[in-house]
């Protein structure tokens, strides 16, 4: 029993220093946080919690090959995510006006349903996720680990998600928090919006200079 707590507080501890690690689905969850479309950043958690966690699933089943080894599956698919998160990026930064702060207060409207397609289709549209679930479960875990080992390590990696990002919500949405973005925000904004886009333009390009197009 004790070596299969440690591959599950291994795979877990790893999981993450990866979940907190800043990348699109941390600038989405903090942008709809800072807006005051709380239902919606909590709508995007359940999301990229979910879609995390399907990967996770594919992969300990050994199904995520079928992803990883069709090229042209596997390049549609990051090519339609890394536009997805530049669409994102240039909408935000669009977006990104100065205002009155009566009027920045004001909260966003966004339901936690479009939250929550968001951060399906974010996290999706990203098969470097099937790439680092087959990376971490080849370092932590061994084939024959158990199935509560196994199940233990999904329901794990669904909390941790759902624990960081729900911290980030809780933090964004404070009065502080608010208040700064009140001052600052198009400037918050801008810089949120040049990381999406950033983030998609670097899933296109490593996709197209993998293939030689570039």
């Amino acid at each position: 029993m004790a070596p299969e707590i440690m591959i599950v507080l291994s795979t877990l501890g790893l999981y993450a220093m990866a979940v907190v690690s800043p990348g699109p689905n941390f600038a989405l969850i903090s942008r709809l946080a800072l807006n005051g479309s709380r239902k919606a950043a909590v709508g995007a958690t359940v999301g990229l919690a979910l879609s995390a966690t399907f990967y996770a699933i594919l992969t300990i089943a050994g199904l995520s090959v079928l992803l990883t080894e069709v090229g042209w599956l596997a390049s549609l698919v990051q090519i339609a995510g890394g536009s997805y998160l530049i669409y994102l990026g240039v909408k935000t930064l669009l977006e990104a006006k100065p205002q009155r702060s009566r009027e920045r207060s004001a909260p966003t409207r966004k339901s936690a349903q479009e939250g929550f397609r968001m951060g399906i289709i974010v996290n999706l549209s990203n098969p470097k996720v099937i790439t680092f679930f087959l990376s971490l479960y080849a370092v932590t875990m061994p084939a024959e680990a158990s199935l509560w080992t196994k199940l233990a390590v999904l329901l794990g990696g669904f909390i941790l998600e759902i624990v960081w990002y729900g911290l980030v919500i809780l933090l964004f949405s404070t009065a502080p928090a608010r208040a700064a973005y009140d001052r600052a925000g198009h400037w918050v904004e801008r810089v949120i919006g040049s990381a999406l886009t950033v983030f998609g333009l670097k899933l296109i390009s490593e996709k197209l200079w993998s293939r030689g197009t570039l």
